[in-house]
């Protein structure tokens, strides 16, 4: 894992800009869930407190769960994170960050409900459901 820094990001169309804190690992996550809201699995990035939105970043939420809500660009419609509302932990989606080079592939969750027509070369940890013990926040 890298060093925590600081990092921007932002939506498809550019009206969403944010900041946050990570240190550049990427979760993924194969539920079905995270499956229909990106197209396939979500790769994320857990993040250290809360982003910093612009103040004119037009933030949609979905409630897609109990646990957890979805953000997205009013505009473009991009996915930008998820939230797991019980610990207010988020985890952006890797492709809005503006710097990429950073980031390396750690984790898989829900690898039980992986499809079978992708498979990943990386070494990662695998986990067939989220664990408790493990920084990734719950999907839903």
């Amino acid at each position: 894992m890298t060093e925590i820094t600081e990092r921007a990001g932002g939506c498809l169309c550019g009206q969403v800009r944010f900041t946050v804190r990570h240190g550049g690992e990427v979760h993924v996550c194969h539920c079905s869930l995270c499956r229909k809201a990106t197209g396939g699995p979500m790769l994320a990035v857990i993040c250290e407190g809360a982003p910093d939105f612009d103040d004119a970043s037009p933030v949609g939420i979905y409630h897609s769960s109990d646990q957890g809500e979805r953000g997205f660009c009013l505009r473009c419609g991009s996915q930008l994170y998820f939230r797991h509302t019980p610990d207010n932990a988020y985890a952006f989606t890797a492709g809005t960050f503006d710097d990429q080079s950073p980031m390396v592939m750690t984790d898989e969750i829900y690898i039980k409900d992986k499809p079978g027509f992708y498979d990943f070369a990386n070494e990662t940890r695998r986990y067939s459901q989220d664990v408790d013990s493990d920084p990734v926040p719950r999907h839903g």
